[in-house]
Order: C-alpha cells, then sequence, then structure tokens
C-alpha cells in the first residue's frame, strides 16, 4: 500500500513551512518558507541586467510613432560614439569590460576616462587579479567604494593618485597599517567614510590621516574605540578645509578637543558613549561655523542640548533615540525660536524635514543683497540638507537595527521621505532600513503586519519598486531586499504583483552580482508562498533566472543559492510550474546543489525542492525525471545523515515521494536508503514532528517492496517505527501506522511486532487515535498479523520474549481482534445495516455505505497482492476477519477513490467477485460482512461500466 505527499506550501523556512498530508498534492503553507533578511548589506555600482530599465538610449522613430527606414536599417557599428557612450554609462565595470570587446573602436570607447571617473567595487573581492585588471583604467579614477578591511590593502595598486573620495563597508579587520598605506598613497583624498565597526583603527592612523591628506574635507570613521585629543587637534591642523567631521559609535572622545574647529560645519557622534556632556556642549556651542550636530543614539542631557542650541550658527540637531530626553520625567521644552530644528521623538520629525529638505523653503538673505551673496547661502542651505539627510539616514539603519521604540511613531514617514532622496547612498540605507524595521523577529521569519501595511499605504512599495530599476546595484539589492522583507506579509505581495513587482524581481534575478541576485530571489522566494502568484513568477521567466542561479554562481553563493532553491520548491508544489521547473533544467540543477554545496540551508531547499517535484506522481513524468537524475538518489541518501534536522527532514520528504515511483523505490535501497532511513527513524524520536513524520514516510514508502520490507525487519525498523506510532501528532501516529501495516504484511516482520509489543501500540491507535485513517490502517495491521501467515513463522511457540517479558500470541489475538470488532462497529447504525441485509436495493446499500466511508482511505492504493490477501480474508473461520476485509475492500472500491478504479481492475483479475457474493449470500456470515460484501459488488459493477463507457467512446 502507498501514498504520495507534497511537501509545498507557505512558509516553513519561505519560502517558503509546512507539510504533511500524505497522498494529494496538498498546498501546505508549512512547506512554503517565508525568508526575511534584517542586517543590513549596502551595496551599490551600475549593473547590465537593469541597463534595459535605466534610460537606455531611444530608438530613431518618426513623427508618428514608427520606426523609420534609417532606423531599421542602421548598423551597431555606425552608432555615434556619443550613444556608445552613453550605453557604456549605464554598465558596470564588468559589463564595460564585455562591451568594449566587440570592436577596437568600442576598445577605445570603453577606455575612456569619463566611464572610468567612479568605482564601486563593494560586491567583490578586490584580488590582484581585478587590480591587474582594472588598473589600466583608474589614471583618472576620483571615488572609489569597496568592502571589507581585506581589500583595502589592494587599493593601491590600481595607482589611481588622483583619487579624492574612499568609501569602505564592514571594516571590522581594517588594521592601522592599512589604512596608513592607503591614505599615504592618495594624498588628494577630500573624503574618507569607513564604516562597521573600524576597532582596530586607533587615533594613530587618523593622526597619520590628517598628515597624509592635508585636502580632507570630509571624514567619518564608525567604531574607534578611544579618540584621543592630539588624533583632533592633528585633524584641524593639518586639513584647513576639514568641514564635516563624524566619529560614530566609539567609546570615548576627547570633547574639548575641538577649540580649534573653526572649519567644522558638520559634526556626529552619533552611538558614542562615556561623552562628558557639560564638556561637549560647553566648546560644540562655541564653534563659530557649526550647522549641522548628530548626537542621536546618545545620552545627552536636556541641559547640554539647550546650551548647544544657543551655537551661533546651528541650523539642525539630529537627536534621534537619545534616552534621556526621550524617556525623562520632565518632557523637553525647545526654545519657541525656529532658528535650529531638531529632529527628535518629541518633535515633529517631518515638519522640520521639511523646513531643511524642500528647497523653496531655503531663505536668502533680503531683496537688496547681492546675487552671489544669495546663491552662497543657497548653496549652505543645500550642504545642510544633504548632511541632515546622510546623517539621518544612518541614525533610522542603526536604531531600525536594533528596533528601538524611537521609530515607532514617526518612522516610515521618515524613511519613506529619505528613500525619495537624490543621494545614492541616502537611497540605500533608508532601503534597508525599511527592511529591517518591519522584521520583529528575524530567526522566524516574523514581520509586523501593521508595520508593512503601514509602509504600502505610505505609498512604499511605488518607491521601492522605483529604486529596483536603478542602474545602480547597491540601490536595487537594498531596494528587493526590503520588497522581499514586505512580501512576508500577504497584502503587501499582492500590492507588489500589482505594481508589477514580479517581473522587476525576475529581471533583478538575472543580475550578474550576487547581491543584487540574492535579493531578487529572496523577494521571488517570499512572493512564491502564495498560489495567486505562482503564476505570474512563471511567466515573467523567473523560473529560467531562479534555475540559472544554480549554475552561476557555485562557490561563494550560498545565500543566492539558498534562496534560488527555496522560491524553486514553493513554486515545484504547483503542478504547471514544477513541470516548468523541469524544462528549464531544475532537476539537473537542484540536484547538483545537493550533491555538491556543503552548506545546510541550500542543501535543505535543495531537497525540498526535489520533494515537490516529485509529489505530483500521476500528473506528470518529475518523479521519474529525478530519479534519474545522476547522482540523486545517492545524494538524497547522504543528506539523511546530515547534521542538521532541517536538512534530515527534507531529505527523508523527497524519498517518501520518490518511493512512489517502482524504480526509484528499489534504487533508493541499493543506494542504502533502508539502512539510513532506519537509523534516521530510530534517532528522530525527540525530533520534531515534521522529521518523524517523514522518516516514517519514508519507510513507508520503502516498504511496498517486499524485498525492502523485509531488509526494513532485518535492519531493525520495525521497534523505531512502534515509538513513533505512540506520538501525539496525528500526522507521525499516522504515518507511522501505515508504514507498520505494510511491514506486517511480511509474516517475519508480525513476528517482529509481536517481539516488539507493537501489538499494544496498534490496538491503542485503532480504539484511541483521533484520525480515522490511523485507526483504519491499525486495525487493518492488525488483521494482517492474525490473519493466519504468523503462525507459519511461529511454529510450536505460544509466546515470545521480549526483555525479559513472556508475550501470549494467543492473548495478543484476541485483544487484536477484539478490537478490530469494536472499530468496525463504529462505522455502520445497526437499523441501517439490518435493511440493508434483508435487500439489495441502492438506497439501503447507499446509506451504509456513506456511513462507512473512511474518505481519506480513497487515497492508499494497494497492489494485487494486498487485495488478494484481503479476499482470501473474507474465507477466513474468523468472523471478525472476514468482516474487517469486507470493510477494506468497500473503502478501497469506493467510487470517487484516487484508486478505486485500478482496485477494482484488480479485483478481477484475482477473481473476487465470486469470493465476495458467496460472503453476500452466506446465511451464517455476519450481517455488517454480508452488507460490506454487497456494496463492494456494487462499486465493481459501477467501475465496470465505467470502463466499458469509456471503451464504447473511445
Amino acid at each position: 500500500m502507498q501514498m504520495t505527499q507534497i511537501i509545498g506550501g507557505a512558509a516553513d523556512d519561505m519560502s517558503n513551512k509546512r507539510r504533511r498530508n500524505v497522498n494529494v498534492a496538498v498546498d501546505d503553507q508549512e512547506q512554503q518558507q517565508a525568508v526575511v533578511y534584517k542586517k543590513a548589506r549596502i551595496t551599490s555600482s551600475p549593473t547590465s541586467s537593469a541597463a534595459s530599465t535605466c534610460g537606455a538610449p531611444a530608438v530613431p522613430a518618426t513623427e508618428s510613432g514608427v520606426e523609420s527606414d534609417a532606423g531599421r536599417d542602421a548598423h551597431w557599428t555606425s552608432l555615434p560614439d556619443e550613444t556608445v557612450l552613453g550605453l557604456f554609462n549605464l554598465l558596470n565595470h564588468r559589463d564595460r569590460a564585455s562591451l568594449a570587446s566587440v570592436c577596437k573602436g568600442w576598445q577605445v570607447l570603453g577606455s575612456s576616462p569619463s566611464l572610468w571617473n567612479s568605482l564601486d567595487l563593494r560586491s567583490h573581492s578586490l584580488n590582484s587579479e581585478m587590480v591587474s585588471a582594472l588598473a589600466g583604467r583608474c589614471s583618472n579614477l576620483e571615488a572609489l567604494k569597496f568592502r571589507r578591511g581585506a581589500s583595502a590593502s589592494s587599493i593601491v595598486g590600481l595607482q589611481a593618485k588622483g583619487l579624492r573620495e574612499l568609501s569602505g563597508d564592514c571594516c571590522s579587520q581594517l588594521s592601522d597599517a592599512t589604512l596608513s598605506m592607503v591614505v599615504a598613497r592618495h594624498a588628494n583624498l577630500e573624503s574618507l567614510l569607513l564604516g562597521s565597526d573600524c576597532e582596530r583603527v586607533t587615533s594613530e592612523a587618523l593622526k597619520v590621516i590628517a598628515v597624509c591628506c592635508p585636502k580632507l574635507r570630509r571624514l567619518c570613521v564608525s567604531g574607534v574605540l578611544k579618540v584621543e585629543r592630539d588624533a583632533i587637534q592633528a585633524l584641524f591642523q593639518h586639513c584647513k578645509g576639514l568641514t564635516e567631521l563624524g566619529f560614530l559609535d566609539s567609546h570615548t572622545i576627547d570633547e574639548g578637543a575641538f577649540g580649534g574647529a573653526s572649519s567644522l560645519r558638520f559634526l556626529s557622534v552619533a552611538g558614542c558613549r562615556c561623552i562628558v556632556w557639560s564638556t561637549a556642549a560647553h566648546w560644540w556651542s562655541k564653534l563659530p561655523n557649526l550647522a549641522g550636530l548628530d548626537v542621536s543614539r546618545t545620552d545627552i542631557t536636556p541641559t547640554a542640548l539647550m546650551q548647544v542650541l544657543a551655537g551661533p550658527e546651528l541650523r539642525v540637531v539630529c537627536a534621534l533615540n537619545c534616552p534621556v530626553l526621550e524617556e525623562g520625567s520632565n518632557p523637553v521644552t525647545l526654545p519657541s525660536s525656529k532658528k535650529t530644528v531638531v529632529l527628535a521623538r518629541f518633535t515633529d520629525v517631518m515638519e522640520g524635514l521639511d523646513a531643511l529638505l524642500s528647497p523653496s523653503n531655503w531663505k536668502e538673505e533680503a531683496g537688496s543683497c547681492a546675487r552671489s551673496r544669495c546663491g552662497g547661502r543657497a548653496r549652505a542651505d543645500s550642504e545642510v540638507a544633504k548632511w541632515t539627510e546622510w546623517m539621518l539616514s544612518h541614525a533610522v539603519l542603526k536604531i531600525a537595527e536594533c528596533n528601538a521604540p524611537s521609530l515607532l511613531k514617526q518612522g516610515i514617514a521618515m524613511m519613506l521621505r529619505l528613500v525619495q532622496s537624490a543621494q545614492e547612498d541616502v537611497q540605500e540605507r533608508a532601503a534597508s532600513a525599511l527592511a529591517t524595521f518591519v522584521v520583529v523577529d528575524d530567526e522566524n521569519a516574523t514581520v509586523d503586519s501593521a508595520r508593512a501595511e503601514a509602509v504600502m499605504n505610505g505609498g512604499g512599495i511605488a518607491l521601492l519598486l522605483g529604486l529596483a530599476k536603478s542602474c545602480r546595484e547597491g540601490v536595487q539589492s537594498e531596494a528587493a531586499k526590503a520588497i522581499a522583507n514586505l512580501s512576508v506579509n500577504t497584502e503587501v505581495a499582492k500590492r507588489v504583483a500589482l505594481e508589477g513587482g514580479i517581473s522587476i524581481l525576475a529581471g533583478l534575478a538575472r543580475s550578474r552580482n550576487r547581491w543584487v541576485a540574492e535579493e531578487a530571489a529572496g523577494g521571488l522566494w517570499n512572493l512564491s508562498v502564495g498560489e495567486e502568484h505562482k503564476g505570474a513568477i512563471a511567466g515573467a521567466g523567473a523560473i529560467e533566472a531562479l534555475v540559472g542561479l544554480a549554475f552561476k554562481w557555485p562557490a561563494g553563493g550560498e545565500g543566492v543559492l539558498e534562496r534560488a532553491a527555496g522560491a524553486l520548491a514553493n513554486l515545484a508544489a504547483d503542478d504547471k510550474c514544477s513541470m516548468e521547473v523541469a524544462v528549464a533544467g531544475g532537476v539537473r540543477a537542484l540536484v547538483r546543489l545537493a550533491r555538491f554545496c556543503n552548506h545546510e540551508g541550500v542543501q535543505e531547499q535543495a531537497a525540498r525542492a526535489l520533494a515537490n517535484l516529485a509529489a505530483h506522481g500521476d500528473s506528470n513524468g518529475n518523479n521519474a525525471a529525478v530519479g534519474r537524475e545522476e547522482g540523486a538518489l545517492e545524494a538524497l541518501v547522504q543528506l539523511t545523515c546530515s547534521n542538521h534536522e532541517g536538512v534530515r527532514q527534507e531529505a527523508a520528504g523527497a524519498l517518501w515521494n520518490l518511493s512512489f515511483d517502482d524504480r526509484n523505490r528499489e534504487a533508493i535501497a541499493a543506494a542504502g536508503g533502508v539502512e539510513a532511513l532506519v537509523a534516521l527513524a530510530q534517532g528522530c524520536s525527540s525530533g520534531s514532528q515534521g522529521l518523524q513524520e517523514r522518516a516514517a514516510g519514508a519507510l513507508w514508502g520503502l516498504s511496498v517492496s517486499e524485498a525492502n520490507s523485509i531488509a526494513i525487519g532485518r535492519e531493525g525498523g520495525v521497534a523505531p517505527l512502534i515509538t513513533l506510532a505512540h506520538s501525539d501528532f496525528e500526522d507521525v501516529h499516522e504515518t507511522a501506522v501505515g508504514a507498520l501495516w505494510n511491514l506486517v504484511f511480511n509474516p517475519g516482520n508480525a513476528l517482529r511486532m509481536v517481539e516488539e509489543e507493537g501489538v499494544p501500540a496498534l490496538v491503542h491507535l485503532c480504539s484511541s487515535s483521533r484520525s480515522k485513517m490511523a485507526r483504519f490502517m491499525a486495525a487493518l495491521a492488525l488483521a494482517y498479523m492474525f490473519d493466519g501467515r504468523m503462525d507459519e513463522v511461529a511454529v510450536g511457540l505460544s509466546s515470545v520474549e521480549n526483555n525479559g517479558r513472556t508475550v501470549s500470541l494467543e492473548a495478543a489475538r484476541k485483544l487484536a481482534l477484539r478490537n478490530i470488532d469494536a472499530f468496525v462497529q463504529t462505522f455502520f447504525d445497526p437499523q441501517s445495516l439490518t435493511a440493508a441485509a434483508s435487500s439489495w436495493a441502492g438506497a439501503t446499500l447507499n446509506q451504509v455505505a456513506e456511513t462507512a466511508t473512511i474518505q481519506e482511505a480513497g487515497h492508499l492504493r494497494c497492489s494485487v497482492a494486498e487485495l488478494g490477501r484481503f479476499v482470501a480474508m473474507l474465507r477466513n473461520g474468523h468472523a471478525v476477519l472476514r468482516s474487517c476485509a469486507a470493510f477494506a475492500l468497500l473503502q478501497f472500491t469506493m467510487p470517487g477513490g484516487r484508486h478505486a478504479l485500478h482496485h477494482a481492475v484488480l479485483l478481477q483479475k484475482v477473481g473476487a467477485s465470486r469470493v465476495l457474493r458467496t460472503v453476500a449470500a452466506a446465511a451464517t456470515a455476519a450481517m455488517q460482512a454480508k452488507v460490506f460484501a454487497r456494496v463492494v459488488l456494487r462499486n465493481l459493477e459501477h467501475h465496470q461500466a465505467e470502463s466499458n463507457t469509456v471503451v464504447a467512446l473511445s
């Protein structure tokens, strides 16, 4: 007997969490996992995949909108240089190099200095090979972004002596020595931004920066533990034009070292601890040109805030998430003067941002002022606006990461305002903050519905999709991440689909930038949870893109591979999409991941995807196709031995579904599947419900073969299945008893069941389980055990001994038969049964059948040997077994059952009709056996007529 399951539905792990319900292609919400990504990953630079959405040159056309003959006949070699340069500008450095190889003319254009003014290498490891490839083009490089301290040492190899702007992320490994070497080779630096915990950088390196970079105007370093007086003073002594300074998340700063900072216009100490605010406020309030101050995430006091607000030129103070200001018993009362805007939890932040960021609000001098002076004031206001956006984006991202309450009231409006900034870095951080803010539990993929829908209702989906169409990879990546996280909410997912988000994400999934492809795949994973989105995802070409990712990132791309496999797993739960996955090469791609990738998340999702591909047994050929793929079954068997529970669970689920195919079933056994799955069942009693169910289910599937059934018994598989049959989870004990039913078809295994005290376990299920299916299969297993065949292997034994206890076979037989009889009696009404016994009328038989039918049993598929055994049981000398056999055949032949016609054909082959008529007419037969036999005969006649009709029509 065999059953199939589909593992797919809505959120387990994205993309997809739910499985179970063996037998039908059930969209099990638990299986399709939602996934969220909380920590920020900031990346950016142009991408070829987005070129089509980033303002590609227009095709010449006539006024009527039809292409001119000249436009149609134009050859690519005749394109103007300006047009080709425009194309180059839309591409990243990789694609520029590729396009430049088309011809000599384009090679010259591709090396144009104007194309290499800036470079974003954050998504790449800046190794010697890349440095060698880029060095010849970087003589005019002015701006560079990199990630990780290890890449910093390679920057000097680019020979970009004119470098003016340098920005680095994830610099926890950046040392004083490396930083000193970099700045010593780039004396023209005007802007140096180093983020993410520069804990190894000390004040000594800051002094080297001061000496080597006299043109420095902007310096922001995050995570320096101690900023000493002499380092600050050196910066203002040597860098006369230093106007912007930021020491973020430092432990200590010498507050009194700013006496000579007359040029300083913007200062940020966000996240700094141990500031002596009386000293800081005294000195900073005296800075003659200070226009912006960021004290977010500090313990600044109301007194210190009032003092710094007295600064002569101060225009804005950012004071978000400052506990002393926000939680004090006395609310902060700001001066009535509107000279300085304070952005804090206790102020109207949006009103303040309108005053700072709207050009129409930038005040100019009186009408009599000179034009040049008015222009200077406007430029100053513009600088304040840009700095405010930049620092505010840092603040909201940091606050979102720690889920601080400061953002709850005004946070979404702030972030949506920043998403619309003209500064790409601000856009990135704002999108990342949105992605982070909506997640309240990243471990369990929990998104706050109210926050997500507030973003949607504020127009955030359209804004994020607009960013996702940017030419800049960093913006694309963070926008896609935000869309992915928001799409965990079903209402937001519908809006994303409605506004064209699926097509946008499908395009981004083809990106050659790993971070962009990863976030896009994550978005598709979450969207594929919804049944209504699967067809649109397939229609957008996303399946081909997702399959392609498995081959594009074979190493180092675990994140993108896991998300792609998760999305494919969700899509494979749909019958039509599963075929498209197979046609696109998904079987080979997923088997490749299962065989060769060592990342547990990738293995888990690849196994889940293969399970869902194999779950549509009768409707397509994917089950057999997976089994034929080289190494597929061996890889899944091996994964059942993984140290990761999720991997073991999904691999067992895949083997369960694959065992529905006869050839797969034997191949799994040949690959060591019996031993591996018995070991899994033996060790999973303390595991999750899903693992227990799948371990039992895989053994159930393999045990359809009698050779496998004997091997399972020999390997010790009976005892752990009995243990699982005691489970309180219906799905687990139902599946375990199904496997035991198959196993006890063999008399040797039946005897093992008695030895392992399996009879009390089956009796308990038969009488007490809430699942009709579990009770039914337990009754049939007991009937198999005591129909006389076990006696052949227990010759001369009146009892068996187990663990020192003697178990009487006769007592076990009586216990089993008594409970089988009690079970069958629960499925008929004595009055209806009496009426049917005296009449073969259809109405009376229908009434009995309606009461007796177990709908779920229609999914069971029996072999000819099993049906033959039930037919033989109709002749058994014990009335209880005859009634049980007739009751079982009724279930297997009821019209509407998935395999009813198949069973009817097999029963005709074994001559069941004659035996059934004998039982139905026997004067001494039990009433229920007679009536059930009549219902089965009626069922067989129905299927015979149905078959004749089909033949006649054909």
